[in-house]
Order: structure tokens, then C-alpha cells, then sequence
């Protein structure tokens, strides 16, 4: 992750939930807010509700990947908490691309499209 670092403490997971923008899909709910910071700061969160700890650790996985490998769509400086659902755990890579991609477009994290790419 190029221009990405974790975020970690649980002050910020929650002043994400009650200041920032939200939006939710069958497969996510994602909190994003804006910063003043050059870097964007990931956060992911996966509730004993979706099973056990290989279950759980598999859906951080799989959305890590997801943010990995469309991060160059994303701008810089954004503080971004993705929730985890149940469905995350059974769900095609391909639908769950297009659900993370449709919610970050909703709440203003990805670069607008220029002209030639």
C-alpha cells in the first residue's frame, strides 16, 4: 500500500463513526472522513458475528486486498474505517470489487476520471 497506513487506536475508529460519512452495502459499511494528512489511513473491523477467528481474518484479507489493489483510484488523505458483514465472507472477489468501488465513489474517495486513462 503506497500511500496508506493503518490506523489503530480506538479513539480514532470511534471520533470515524460519530464525525465521518457513511455508507453501506450488503457486503460493507464504510466510514470514511477527510484529513489534512499527505497519507490515507486504513482501518478494517470484523465482529465475532461473522464466525470464528479464520473466518474473521479472512475477511480482513480479503479487504485489505480490495483496498490494495485499487488504491491508486483513491486520494491521499483520508481516514477510512471498512466494517465488515457476514456476506464479505462468502461472496464473489468480483462483487465485492464492485460494491467497495461503488461506496468509496459515494463518499468521494476516488480521483475523478481524467481524460486519456
Amino acid at each position: 500500500m503506497k500511500h496508506t497506513i493503518p490506523l489503530k487506536q480506538n479513539h480514532e475508529f470511534r471520533r470515524l463513526y460519530s464525525k465521518g460519512k457513511s455508507a453501506v452495502s450488503p457486503y460493507f459499511a464504510i466510514y470514511c472522513r477527510r484529513t489534512n494528512r499527505p497519507v490515507s489511513r486504513l482501518g478494517i473491523t470484523t465482529g465475532v458475528k461473522l464466525g470464528n477467528a479464520v473466518k474473521r481474518n479472512r475477511a480482513r484479507r480479503r479487504i485489505r486486498e480490495l483496498y490494495r489493489t485499487n488504491e491508486s483510484r483513491f486520494l491521499p488523505g483520508y481516514d477510512v474505517v471498512v466494517v465488515a458483514r457476514a456476506r464479505v465472507i462468502y461472496g464473489r472477489y468480483h462483487d465485492l470489487e464492485r460494491s467497495f468501488l461503488q461506496l468509496m465513489r459515494r463518499l468521494g474517495v476516488c480521483a475523478p476520471k481524467g481524460g486519456g486513462a
